[in-house]
């Protein structure tokens, strides 16, 4: 696991993307946490004649874990719901990605106690690549 000076936080899964995505899928519902939204990027990508290693982004969250935040610190809605990208580089090595808690305290300042509302999604990353 490395996190970047950008806030990212990459994690190497061991397995293919749709074989991590579906995991990460079954770790959402079995905590009864909404998936928003999936998109796959390179799904897109393809319908319109361009080629892109697999990519594919979770959009999830809880309404009850989000909201202090956002009424706390309101631009943090720029980067809620939460998400965790899933993408294979040119290795072929499959990644989980997504942004530190550190990164979204400092960039909207949110409260040291409202911070467990974001950890979750370090829970869910590294529950993802067991």
């Amino acid at each position: 696991m490395t996190a970047s000076d950008r806030g990212i936080v990459d994690i190497l899964s061991r397995r293919p993307v749709d074989e991590t995505v579906a995991r990460l899928r079954g770790i959402l519902e079995a905590k009864g946490i909404t998936l928003f939204a999936l998109v796959n990027h390179s799904g897109e990508a393809a319908k319109v004649d361009m080629k892109m290693r697999p990519t594919k982004l979770l959009i999830f969250g809880s309404p009850k874990a989000g909201t202090p935040v956002m009424l706390a610190a309101p631009s943090i809605a720029l980067d809620l719901p939460l998400k965790i990208l899933v993408w294979q580089d040119d290795q072929e090595k499959v990644w989980i990605s997504y942004n530190s808690v550190e990164y979204l305290r400092e960039r909207h300042n949110v409260p040291a106690n409202l911070l467990p509302n974001l950890a979750a999604v370090e829970a869910i990353a590294a529950k993802a690549v067991e």
